[in-house]
């Protein structure tokens, strides 16, 4: 920790003047050409040194005619000092294999990985660059116990240490912001962030409440953007498949002065007549970034994003449709549109070598309008409910703006070598929601048990299903320390953490007239340890908690059966005001480990995570949702990761999880009639045993630039009902039970300047699907969300990279 605090220091405090003739000069990432903060620059012997600044800068004299350059996470490099003093450039190349990474998402700041007690994962830049994806869903599923799934179109569920889906327990962050305030959480609001501006994302799993409040339980996604190149760099480059799709994607950047710098990337996405029916979209989105060294202390950083999406959203397919490969779509008139633009400035001081300040503004403005197809019920029996509809559908508009402050402070102690961090954030977020009925028709198949396709028979604004303005109001204090409790054992260090949020909104439900106020407010403690058994070898324990408020739209959502005229009389409308907040309770155990020389590291977490008044849904037989607080539920599982580097020119690389997800308690009826009543200690759907991420990578070196990576995902049975009856179980490749997929990924890297790539994903041609859903009631069917087929990706790319 000493160490990393020196460098960290050196970020924002510039090198003194050594000597009358200096060497200076800048080192940065080789493969990003991003500036490198806190790297070592020293003479041969040792004798002078210092390190880079925030902007990669370093200036030392030089006594010896060599000089050598290390960074955390960095192959160390021998530079020669040249003669006549002109500035060098280094650029350090990434250590992939390297467990010491730097990471700032479990702390806030950076720190290394393995004083992290959590299990965290980080992509790093070059797994970034080599993957090439099209879908965030490409890199995020290369982490070990994540599951992200591609619903199509950029749209995605997702699954950490919970079952995957839609629910809403998973946070996403850019550049350690939430994308969205508490209590409007989307489970597609990664589609609204820019791959072409990522530099590395880091995957906390398990509960990271203490330091980000709720909904960061089952696990914290934080995507970090790329920074001002430390030489001047552009790209130009496309991609598109056999399907339709097309992108146009630009990038560049550089430091425009000594103190100033800026980036900006971004793309134009276009998909038309593509294998799956019903999903043509558009999408633009660009990112900017522009730092500035106000003083040597003092940095301002000013990001901004913008992403307008706007795609049909084909259905879910039946298992008629399903099983013949018949990717229609049951309706050809639903769709999703999603704007989006954030802004934000933070202000980083470092007062000292102990204190220093971080202060953000920021600025949201969404809107997402839609026709869901998830929306759609169906009345098989119309007479039998005196409701002449044979379907029904809706329109909703989500709006929000969000005006927010997040204000932090840390400060290191020589006392027992620890560090107190603290802080502080407020966002005001006035949101709009509305949503009406749209009449359907429904055309049966021949068997009269599945419907054909949907017609739309007219749009019923005058038939309100949610209508409602809230004031949301966020607001939390956090606070963690790192300590090393014990003076004779500086490997072992404590950290201690906790946070109270308060989420408060003022209401105003259309719907029945009312007004009112409501309000969450929960502390969330942790705990944890960390013991460094030295040789790339350690221990960590932690202890967590996590607290889930129920979302607004789930708030004010009618009851299944309420709103209604039955038989010539209207039912009161009936609402979910009295839903409890999700409590998570998170015990977990895991290590690292480097060995063989450092060819093989190991890494392996540990985990139990029981939950009470988990928010679930039961999918009633129209295909509406009821929503519940859970009694109990259990989530427990292990996590592991292997990387093995035997060569230079090989890398092979395994991450999975063993998990089982059960409801421990759980009332799905009180009726006694009802054939069942509970599904205590059945398995929750959609919750797979096995998930797994494997991949082997060839770069020779007697052809630099090229590289052959192939890659395999499983994800085992799961089941698509509550009550257990159904599991999805389809045989895929290799004979595997669920979800068994190949993908091949090649490129080709001419003097890093032309750069062509060819990604085959399913390479096999499997059927699989990344969706099977049942209801609980027998004569239920499933529907399916079908996995894509064989896909054939290719693109080309200049990139210009100069000298300063």
């Amino acid at each position: 920790m000493q160490k990393l605090s020196a460098l960290l220091l050196a970020t924002t405090v510039c090198p003194a003047a050594w000597a009358q003739q200096p060497v200076s000069g800048r080192v940065f990432d080789a493969t990003t050409k991003e500036p490198l903060v806190g790297a070592t620059v020293r003479t041969l012997d040792g004798a002078t040194g210092t390190a880079t600044s925030a902007t990669g800068a370093f200036s030392l004299p030089a006594p010896a005619a060599q000089l050598v350059v290390t960074a955390v996470g960095y192959e160390s490099q021998t530079i020669a000092v040249p003669a006549d003093g002109s500035p060098l450039r280094v650029g350090l190349a990434p250590a992939v294999q390297d467990l010491q990474t730097v990471v700032v998402t479990a702390s806030r700041e950076a720190q290394l990985r393995t004083e992290a007690p959590v299990a965290i994962s980080k992509l790093a830049p070059t797994i970034v660059q080599d993957t090439k994806p099209t879908l965030l869903a490409e890199l995020i599923n290369k982490v070990p116990g994540v599951v992200m799934l591609n619903y199509g179109n950029e749209q995605h569920g997702m699954g950490i240490r919970q079952p995957f889906g839609t629910s809403a327990y998973f946070l996403y962050l850019e550049d350690g912001v939430p994308l969205r305030p508490m209590g409007v959480f989307n489970h597609n609001a990664l589609l609204e962030t820019n791959p072409l501006a990522i530099n590395s994302i880091e995957v906390v799993k398990g509960p990271a409440s203490s330091l980000y409040g709720p909904e960061a339980v089952g696990g914290a996604v934080n995507v970090l953007t790329k920074r001002p190149t430390s030489v001047p760099t552009a790209s130009l480059g496309g991609q598109g498949d056999q399907y339709g799709y097309r992108r146009l994607q630009f990038g560049g950047g550089g430091m425009i002065t000594s103190k100033l710098g800026a980036y900006v990337s971004g793309y134009l996405a276009r998909q038309r007549n593509s294998w799956l029916a019903s999903s043509d979209y558009d999408k633009q989105a660009v990112n900017g970034r522009v730092e500035y060294a106000l003083t040597a202390r003092l940095r301002l950083t000013a990001a901004a994003s913008y992403s307008n999406y706007d795609s049909q959203t084909s259905s879910a397919v039946d298992s008629v449709a399903y099983y013949r490969r018949e990717y229609s779509s049951t309706s050809d008139f639903t769709y999703r549109r999603t704007y989006a633009l954030r802004a934000r400035l933070t202000a980083k001081q470092q007062w000292n070598a102990q204190h220093a300040t971080t202060l953000t503004a920021f600025f949201r403005d969404n809107r997402i309008g839609q026709n869901p197809s998830y929306g759609i019920r169906w009345n098989p029996t119309p007479s039998a409910t005196n409701d002449p509809t044979q379907a029904r559908g809706e329109i909703n508009v989500s709006a929000f703006r969000s005006y927010g402050l997040i204000a932090q402070h840390s400060v290191r102690f020589n006392w027992l070598n620890s560090r107190l961090l603290g802080g502080a954030s407020f966002d005001l977020s006035p949101t709009r929601y509305d949503a009406h009925q749209l009449d359907l028709a429904a055309q049966l198949r021949p068997n009269g048990r599945s419907v054909a396709k949907y017609t739309v028979l007219a749009e019923r604004p005058d038939l309100p299903i949610a209508d409602y303005d809230t004031q949301l109001r966020n607001a939390a204090v956090y606070a963690q320390l790192d300590v090393h409790p014990i003076g004779a054992l500086p490997q072992l260090q404590l950290t201690l953490g906790g946070r109270f949020d308060r989420l408060a909104f003022d209401y105003r439900n259309y719907l029945d007239q009312s007004t009112g106020q409501k309000a969450y407010q929960q502390a969330t403690p942790k705990a944890g340890l960390t013991y460094d058994l030295g040789k790339g070898r350690g221990l960590y324990a932690n202890y967590s908690q996590g607290f889930a408020p129920p979302g607004l739209t789930a708030i004010f959502r009618k009851r299944p059966g309420t709103g209604v005229a039955t038989g010539g009389v209207s039912v009161p409308a009936d609402f979910y005001y009295n839903l409890r907040p999700a409590r998570f309770y998170n015990q977990e155990i895991g290590g690292w480990a480097s060995l063989f020389d450092s060819k093989v590291y190991v890494d392996v977490a540990v985990y139990q995570l029981d939950g009470r008044n988990e928010l679930l849904s039961i999918r009633q037989p129209d295909n509406s949702t009821d929503y519940q607080s859970a009694g109990k539920t259990l989530h427990r599982g292990v996590e592991y990761g292997l990387t093995y580097r035997p060569t230079r020119e090989l890398l092979f690389r395994f991450g999975g999880t063993n998990a089982v997800h059960r409801f421990e308690r759980f009332v799905l009826s009180t009726n006694a009639r009802d054939a069942v009543q509970n599904v205590d200690g059945k398995q929750m759907p959609q919750a797979p045993r096995w998930v797994a991420n494997t991949e082997l990578t060839y770069k020779p070196q007697w052809l630099p630039g090229l590289r052959v990576a192939a890659e395999y995902q499983r994800i085992s049975a799961w089941y698509q009902d509550q009550v257990n009856r159904v599991k999805y179980d389809d045989r895929g490749l290799f004979g595997a039970r669920g979800v068994s997929v190949l993908n091949l990924r090649t490129g080709y890297s001419w003097r890093e300047t032309v750069e062509v790539f060819v990604n085959v994903l399913n390479l096999t041609d499997e059927l699989y699907a990344t969706a099977a859903t049942r209801g609980n009631n027998a004569t239920d069917r499933s529907t399916y969300t079908p996995g894509a087929p064989r896909t054939v990706a290719v693109g080309l790319q200049y990139n210009f990279s100069g000298k300063q």
